[in-house]
């Protein structure tokens, strides 16, 4: 359907609310307990986020930004002209100005991310700034397996843009089965540019997910809020704490909800669910890769790494994968 102002057209496949809802419940009566760290990004969470990347302490933004301003010319290079770029998790969309603005004659534009409001605000942002470029918004699940709509004009390849190091959030398998897809998505001779967060200095990390700030708590917590307000939780986010720590064995961040006090809280009339104080509820995975890393889960979904291009002090990476 179009959106009212006619500059965006928007798909919409955004989840049902019986699906955050099966989400919720599967996860609280696992043991340990876990929620999806996809559900995060509601209006507000995606507002907090975009206030977590401005932070001085969280390194990704900025680092990722700079790489991709100082290598411009040969990612624009490696993406080639009339691509069609589909962006996975697309945000505010910020870095993808940088990319539209150096792009050859690009073919067509599409955002795919969960929250329907935050997308339309970005792609109406862009379709302003680009009036000419094909903007076609997908409200969806980027994990889900929904038709994607193709420009009216010829398209010579297309490229899929996973920026941020999202990657990181899922679990190696299903990074690989996500690659996979993607892979088939932008068939043979396509490409992936994605940011890939390296291992580094375990304070670094652990800094940049537990800000002096309170915002990455605030984040973590409106998790709960959100809870509450679709589902009818009875969470008292008083009783909760933002807790992130890295795991080294594991190389990745957690980060998780620590029950304050014994507690029982409930989704509407049921189910309920008893937690003990110390109890944590795991909301994200942050997994840190070494290039030789990335390169091998790279590989088992398909793509080959063609360029790697990093900062200074090797903290970040912006890759162009090859299908």
């Amino acid at each position: 359907m179009l959106a009212p102002d006619e500059t965006v057209t928007l798909y919409d496949f955004e989840p049902r609310v019986d699906t955050f809802r099966e989400a919720v419940v599967a996860g609280l009566s696992q043991s340990p307990r876990f929620i999806p760290a996809k559900f995060f990004y509601d209006a507000r969470g995606s507002h907090l986020f975009e206030q977590i990347t401005e932070l001085e302490a969280y390194y990704p933004t900025r680092t990722e930004i700079a790489i991709l301003e100082a290598h411009m010319a040969a990612i624009v290079e490696r993406i080639g002209p009339r691509a069609m770029l589909v962006e996975y998790g697309s945000g505010s969309s910020r870095k993808t100005r940088l990319l539209l603005d150096h792009l050859i004659d690009p073919a067509g534009y599409v955002p795919i991310d969960i929250s329907r409001e935050h997308l339309l605000a970005s792609a109406r942002a862009l379709a302003r700034r680009f009036p000419d470029l094909p903007i076609l918004a997908v409200c969806a699940d980027y994990m889900d397996d929904v038709p994607l709509p193709r420009p009216e004009g010829p398209v010579n390849r297309i490229v899929a843009f996973f920026p941020g190091s999202t990657i990181g959030n899922l679990e190696p398998d299903d990074a690989v089965a996500f690659l996979r897809h993607v892979a088939g998505v932008v068939g043979p001779g396509g490409g992936l540019l994605i940011g890939v967060d390296l291992q580094k200095d375990a304070r670094v990390l652990e800094r940049a997910y537990n800000d002096e700030h309170g915002v990455t708590a605030a984040f973590n917590l409106n998790l709960l809020a959100r809870i509450n307000r679709e589902l009818e939780g009875t969470f008292d986010l008083e009783t909760f704490r933002h807790h992130a720590f890295y795991n080294a064995e594991q190389g990745r961040i957690e980060m998780h909800l620590v029950s304050r006090i014994d507690q029982t809280v409930c989704l509407g009339d049921g189910p309920c669910f008893d937690l003990v104080a110390g109890e944590t509820i795991r909301t994200e995975y942050s997994y840190k890769y070494t290039l030789e890393g990335f390169a091998a889960l790279a590989e088992r979904a398909g793509f080959h790494v063609e360029t790697v291009w990093t900062d200074p002090q090797a903290f970040f990476s912006l890759q162009f994968l090859h299908a």
